[in-house]
């Protein structure tokens, strides 16, 4: 065949064809005339070297694939040498991939001075907690209004729904066992160098989610030996960025990703939207034998809300 045909069956250039010869990866016969007469092994040994280019493996380091099909072997990685070829190139990758790992930490050091500086979070290199803006809240924060929307909770079963933790496994609702269970829901929790919708200390009821989980966190103990069996938090962040703030700040719960807001099409939560998104507003959930017993809705100040829900635990008994 000719060199346009071969290189349309294989799916390459003609130009590349002639650049594999250059290299001797392909031999092609010769008509009496001169021109080069390319047969079905050379549109295999073509496709081979398409195929390990889109690996990431240079063209001038498949020639121990060529060879083995030239060997007789059914596939191009069935030799010895082969299976080194791709522990070379899974070796340079490994290489390229901790430089770019070591850059981006550089680069997420500089977001982070650059983000703060001029503000009133210092950097962590001089000695301050990065987290120091987002567990303070402004004194003119607005008050969220009761509205109602969480009026029909109580009493509704825990619906069918499972959802992945920061701890790995997933958590069903409607299996979460004997006692009560604390579920706060909440919007989105900032983290230094990611951007807060605009205008959100002006949306009642949006700022203080890092407060309120810090706040769970040093009532846990308190929380459990009040009778909660278990204590989440839940928002529709996906569950790397949970994880993140979970080690961030020591919290000795999990927190469950809903980023669908399945449960709260399960039962109509309130939601509102900021920054082209819908999010979840400030609620609080006690699950007892499968079933809402109790709400909190609104909720304020989220600093307090932790000992809120202690309190009511404390009051009402098992």
């Amino acid at each position: 065949m000719r060199i346009s045909e071969l290189a349309r069956r294989a799916g390459v250039t003609t130009k590349a064809v002639r650049y594999y010869e250059s290299l001797g990866l392909l031999t092609p016969g010769r008509l009496a005339n001169g021109y080069r007469d390319y047969d079905e092994h050379d549109v295999q040994l073509t496709r081979e070297i398409r195929a390990l280019g889109n690996l990431g493996i240079p063209v001038e380091r498949t020639r121990p694939f060529l060879d083995c099909l030239a060997a007789g072997h059914r596939h191009a990685d069935d030799c010895p040498a082969s299976l080194a070829g791709y522990r070379d190139a899974i070796a340079e990758l490994t290489q390229r991939i901790e430089g770019l790992a070591a850059r981006r930490t550089v680069l997420i050091a500089h977001l982070e001075e650059a983000a703060h500086r001029n503000s009133r979070v210092p950097p962590a290199d001089e000695g301050e907690d990065l987290m120091t803006d987002y567990a303070s809240l402004p004194a003119d924060l607005p008050v969220p209004e009761d509205d109602g929307a969480a009026a029909h909770l109580p009493g509704m079963k825990a619906p069918h729904l499972e959802f992945q933790g920061t701890g790995g496994a997933t958590i069903r609702l409607d299996a979460l066992g004997a006692g009560r269970t604390v579920i706060y829901i909440y919007p989105l929790t900032g983290r230094p160098g990611t951007d807060l919708p605009d205008g959100w200390d002006s949306i009642p009821g949006a700022r203080g989610c890092t407060p309120e989980a810090c706040g769970f966190r040093d009532h846990h103990q308190d929380l459990l030996a009040a009778g909660a069996a278990n204590v989440f938090g839940l928002s529709s962040q996906d569950t790397g960025y949970q994880r993140e703030v979970v080690e961030r700040l020591h919290l000795p719960f999990q927190m469950l990703s809903d980023p669908a807001r399945s449960l709260g099409q399960a039962l109509d939560l309130p939601t509102f939207e900021a920054g082209g998104r819908t999010l979840y507003k400030r609620l609080t959930l006690i699950l007892r034998d499968d079933a809402v017993e109790h709400v909190f809705y609104p909720i304020f100040p989220p600093n307090e809300h932790a000992a809120q829900v202690l309190t009511w635990l404390r009051d009402n008994p098992l």
